[in-house]
């Protein structure tokens, strides 16, 4: 895909805009400690978020305790431990908002499209970045399937009138630029997150970045700068 002309970029929240790993990891690790589960190093988790806060209960419970009740209760603690507690260590990487504001410069519509439900996603941008810089924030609920299915993103390119052959994702996991190819979108890899090089590739990225601040060197976005 060369000479590129994206007018839109859709950004993933966790391990994409924020490092959220930490704190994702702690309400976890405090609630199979509270059931009498073993814990996980913080590391494990990079592989265990990224799929919505259920699928990371499932994958951190030991296998033979997987019931759907254990789930659910598990599930329900894990909520209202991370709601109360999900600020304690998150961060915005270093560079994202001078990023953001420069892409927005340029004239380059922006959104968020993450795997965390919807509520929380709105919050977390809300509190981290603002939602004015945004034209549209979106997370999982009921009509908005988890990635990899491209149904959030193409509601994006939608909502903004951008097709998507015009549009960017950012996302640092493979399940990021399996959902970017199925949009038809073009794939950006963000090194600085929770997954590999290797993952990204394999995955489909047509970029992979090691900064934030590379997105502002991308000859894909230098079409709108406005002086």
């Amino acid at each position: 895909m060369n000479n590129l002309n994206l007018k839109g970029l859709i950004f993933d929240l966790d391990g994409t805009l924020a490092n959220t790993i930490e704190d994702l990891a702690d309400s976890m690790n405090r609630v199979l400690s509270s059931q009498g589960f073993p814990t996980h190093s913080c590391n494990a988790y990079r592989y265990f978020v990224g799929a919505g806060v259920r699928n990371l209960v499932l994958r951190a419970l030991p296998e033979d305790k997987r019931s759907q009740a254990t789930v659910d209760k598990c599930f329900d603690l894990m909520i209202s431990d991370y709601n109360q507690n999900c600020f304690i260590k998150t961060r915005l990487y270093d560079g994202t908002i001078e990023v953001i504001d420069e892409l927005r410069r340029r004239g380059v519509k922006l959104a968020v499209f993450s795997n965390k439900v919807d509520g929380l996603t709105i919050h977390f941008v809300e509190k981290l970045i603002g939602l004015e810089k945004f034209e549209l924030v979106i997370g999982s609920k009921p009509t908005i399937p988890l990635k990899p299915d491209p149904t959030g993103a193409l509601l994006i390119s939608k909502e903004l009138g951008i097709v998507p052959s015009e549009m960017g994702y950012i996302g640092d996991s493979g399940t990021d630029m399996i959902t970017a190819n199925k949009a038809g979108m073009f794939a950006i890899g963000a090194l600085w997150g929770f997954r590999t090089k290797e993952e990204l590739f394999s995955n489909g990225a047509k970029k992979l970045l090691n900064h934030p601040n590379e997105l502002l060197y991308l000859k894909e976005f230098d079409h709108f700068v406005r002086e």
